[in-house]
């Protein structure tokens, strides 16, 4: 079993406005070690990208699984903070990623076009209003709106646009966002899901969900 990747800076008054490793992310970081082999021999990647990376914990963790020489590791937030302490958490794990402060993958699409072989995303998930949406500080790690659907509807609909013809994404999502509604929606783009991992923490009924292309719907 793979430690958790070191993240005791996050304490230091600097990072206070980022979110720590938390329940979800140790779920994240559990399916995505389940999912080393797949990864390995089915996917075979050659660029890693996390969105949303906060702590930067679950891009760090990615690196060290499938091997620090072996692709190229992208994480972007769009909070600046976080950004500056996902760059510090690969540099204390001797991880090396390029980090990019921006929302979603957006200073960046047109170049890394349907050529993610692994997404990252734990999305601000919490049932809020829409009005708590769209914060550029610590609240951008987890207010998601109505259902908890803002920000998670507007990624989905990214997904076709990064992710490369073997490309697999993971995100977490709560009970509350509906996953078998998701796995309708992502229907429309050609991919499927699949609940890999749930796990109950507190009132949360947290679950890792896997998407890829359907056989047919292959671009």
């Amino acid at each position: 079993m793979l430690p958790t990747p070191i993240t005791t800076h996050l304490s230091r008054p600097e990072y206070r406005d980022v979110y720590d490793p938390a329940e979800d992310t140790f779920l994240l970081l559990d399916a995505l070690e389940e999912q080393t082999s797949y990864l390995k021999h089915n996917v075979v990647p050659t660029i890693c990208l996390e969105i949303g990376s906060g702590s930067g914990c679950v891009i760090t963790f990615l690196a060290t699984l499938l091997g620090p020489l072996s692709c190229l590791y992208l994480a972007t937030d769009i909070n600046s903070v976080a950004a500056r302490a996902t760059l510090e958490t690969s540099r204390v794990n001797s991880v090396y990623l390029d980090v990019i402060n921006t929302e979603f993958a957006y200073s960046l699409d047109s170049r890394l076009s349907k050529s993610i072989d692994v997404l990252i995303f734990n999305p601000p998930y919490v049932v809020t209003s829409d009005e708590e949406v769209g914060s550029t500080s610590i609240e951008a790690a987890w207010a998601g709106g109505l259902d908890g659907r803002k920000v998670i509807d507007a990624f989905l609909e990214l997904l076709p646009t990064l992710l490369s013809p073997r490309g697999v994404c993971y995100m977490v999502c709560i009970r509350e966002n509906k996953p078998d509604e998701i796995g309708e929606l992502v229907k429309r783009y050609g991919l499927e899901s699949q609940n890999i991992m749930t796990r109950t923490a507190g009132r949360e009924r947290l679950s890792i969900l896997k998407f890829t292309y359907s056989q047919h719907a292959v671009p």
